[in-house]
This record gives structure tokens, C-alpha cells and sequence, in this order.
């Protein structure tokens, strides 16, 4: 049924305190036998990804970081406080994907047992994971840990938003942080399926990022012309549905402004509620916490929400997931190859000098946690 399993395991919990910090620690956590179609999997390697730092620092301020008897913790600003009490006194492990080799598996899945394989739904900063056998990637021989451990949230979201535009009768898509992994799996991606994408950065190297990938639409909103290439590029692509990491500020307001200035070019007529083609902006990311400022000047066709992989998933069903996973894992070295610039530890993770930089979200640096790594 399995090779040697240890009892215990290192798992990294984020918990709020009564005394309004929140605290890193890892604690030994026992490493439960398999039942019939579970499998034990020795976590290799687990990124720190954007959706993680939500769990994983909350609205905790890195900037006063202390540690004592190995606990890192850091002040609950007050004005942030409410939005964590619920978080008062729960241990909550943290890592969203990673990808492993199966060290023990029960009778169902005996299939597994030793196999490298790739999985998402939490808990993954850890050395060890308990997983229902269904719920893994079986990689290809040869891919390592390392090359799909990120093969669930980026790969999937990015085909989640073609999924999405394609349900709701889009065409093309903009996207904005777009140097970032996902984004740069999106352009690779919208390639190989021959969609038009629209890409925002906020710098001039990270255009060059983008075109050096092949993109043909990549606009910089620090340029003085941003607003007006945006228009011009959303009215040759017809890119009337955007997904926006950024969620605070003004950017969906600018996009949505030229989708209105483009829909108006497209099809010149005169009318106080504005153009009738629709357009929506999903916020799925926060990479400005603020409130998302808009100005009402795109007519009265336009929406703006909220979007997440897992809602999305329920609603387009197992055989379609299904299909999105088998997709990915053909594409693991290519489209969906990830970067990281760091690797390190479970121990590191705890540590202020590799916080103050993955808290950053930096473009063009990741990090990838090896478990197996010295502290």
C-alpha cells in the first residue's frame, strides 16, 4: 500500500491572534493513512501565488514583522480588523496547488502509488498531503514536480476566461498586469486558439516581456497615449469583455470608457443611452485594494463584477474540467510553463527578508517552495 510514511509532517498554518497580530508557524501535523481511494503525497514543490497571499498574510502590515521561537507575526491594522475577526483563534493551513510524488495510496488507488502527480484545493504548504486519488494530475514521465506545480490556478483561470468569453458571446479579450505568469500564459494560449487579446502593463520592459512572447496588442498605461491606443486596439479586436487583476483605481473605468469610444466608432450613430454593444470588466484579482472608481460615461450596455476559477469550474461541469485539466497537462512545457525565480524552503517562507519580497507580487519574480530544502 506504501512505501515508508512518517507519522508527522511540517504543515504552515496562518492564524489570527486574540491580540490582533496575525502569526506564521509551522507545526508537526499527522500524516494520516490513505483510506480506500486516497492517496499520501510527498509535496516537491508548491508556488506562492497571488491568490495565496490572501490566506497566507491577510491585511497584516509586513512592514513590522518580528519573530520569536520561531513564530513570524506582524500587526492587524486596525481599519482592517473586522474583515479579520472572523480568523480570530483558527490555525488555517495555506498553499492553493503543488504537485508531488504518491508515497502511499489505498486500495482504490493503488494506481497511483508512486506516481508524480499534480493537484490544487488547499493545504499545500506542507510535506505531506492527504488527497482523494480523483483529484490528481497523473503528469507524463518526466515532468518534474517542479514544471507542474503550478499547473492548476494560472493554467486554469487563463482557459476560464476563453471558457467565459465564449459563453457570453465575446470575441476577443484585454487583460491587464498582463507581463505577469498568467499573463504570459494567456498570450501563449490565446495564440494556439487564435483569439485577439488586448494586453495593459504598467511599464515599458514589461511590454517588451509580452512582445518578445509575440503579442500584438500590448499597451502601457503610463504612456501618454494609453488611453487612446486602447480605443484604437479594442476597435480592431472587438475585445469587449476584460479581466482586471488590478480591481481598485480607475483601470476598469478606462476600459470601459474605450470599449464605449470603440463600440461608438464601430457602428456611428447618435443615442443618449450610448452604444448597445455590451461590454463587462471581471475584477478577479486585488492587486489594488481600493475602491474601484468609475465615472458612468460608456452608456447604459456595460457591466462590471466579480470572477473566480472555482465558480466558474462548478458552472461549466465535470466533463468540461475534465477537458481543461487533460488540456493542460498536454501543455505543461509549453503554454503553460511557469518560471520562478526562488526557490525556497517551508522554513523561508516564515522569514521577513523572503515576505517583504513575495509580498511585493513583483512582476517577473516568482517563488517555488521545496519542502524538501534545508531551513
Amino acid at each position: 500500500m506504501s512505501t515508508d510514511v512518517p507519522a508527522t509532517g511540517l504543515q504552515l498554518f496562518s492564524t489570527v491572534r486574540e491580540d490582533g497580530r496575525l502569526e506564521l508557524a509551522l507545526k508537526p501535523t499527522p500524516v494520516p493513512a490513505p483510506g480506500e481511494d486516497e492517496v499520501v503525497i510527498r509535496v516537491e514543490a508548491t508556488p506562492i501565488n497571488p491568490s495565496d497571499l490572501g490566506l497566507l498574510l491577510g491585511a497584516a502590515d509586513v512592514s513590522q514583522l518580528s519573530v520569536e521561537a520561531g513564530v513570524t507575526s506582524a500587526p492587524i491594522p486596525p481599519a482592517a480588523a473586522a474583515r479579520m475577526a472572523p480568523r480570530i483563534g483558527k490555525p488555517m493551513p495555506v498553499g492553493n496547488e503543488g504537485a508531488g510524488t504518491v508515497i502511499a495510496a489505498g486500495a482504490a488507488a493503488q494506481h497511483l502509488l508512486g506516481k508524480v502527480v499534480s493537484l490544487a484545493g488547499g493545504q499545500m504548504y506542507a510535506q505531506y498531503k492527504l488527497a482523494r486519488g480523483r483529484d490528481c494530475i497523473v503528469l507524463p514521465p518526466g515532468v518534474t514536480a517542479a514544471e507542474a506545480a503550478s499547473s492548476f490556478v494560472n493554467p486554469l483561470t487563463a482557459l476560464g476566461m476563453i471558457g467565459t468569453m465564449r459563453r457570453e458571446g465575446f470575441e476577443a479579450l484585454v487583460h491587464t498586469a498582463a507581463a505577469s505568469n498568467l499573463g504570459q500564459m494567456l498570450v501563449k494560449l490565446c495564440q494556439a486558439e487564435g483569439v485577439e487579446l488586448v494586453n495593459i502593463v504598467r511599464s515599458a520592459e514589461q511590454a517588451d516581456i509580452l512582445r518578445g512572447l509575440g503579442a500584438k496588442h500590448v499597451l502601457d498605461s503610463t504612456a501618454p497615449d494609453f488611453a487612446a491606443g486602447l480605443t484604437a486596439a479594442i476597435r480592431e479586436t472587438k475585445a469587449f469583455l476584460a479581466f482586471d487583476a488590478i480591481g481598485g483605481g480607475r483601470t476598469a473605468d478606462q476600459i470601459l470608457k474605450s470599449m464605449e469610444a470603440a463600440a461608438v466608432a464601430l457602428a456611428p450613430g447618435f443615442s443618449i443611452y450610448g452604444s448597445s454593444q455590451k461590454k463587462q470588466v471581471y475584477a478577479y484579482g486585488m492587486l489594488d485594494p481600493g475602491p474601484t472608481e468609475l465615472t458612468r460615461s460608456y452608456g447604459m450596455a456595460w457591466g462590471i463584477g466579480g470572477w473566480l476559477l472555482t465558480p466558474y469550474l462548478i458552472s461549466a461541469g465535470a466533463e468540461e474540467a475534465a477537458r481543461m485539466r487533460q488540456y493542460v497537462v498536454d501543455n505543461i512545457r509549453t503554454i503553460f510553463a511557469s518560471k520562478y525565480t526562488t526557490h525556497i524552503s517551508l522554513h523561508d517562507v516564515l522569514k521577513p527578508e523572503h515576505i517583504a519580497r513575495y509580498a511585493k507580487r513583483a512582476t517577473g519574480e516568482k517563488f517555488l517552495i521545496v519542502p524538501s530544502l534545508p531551513g
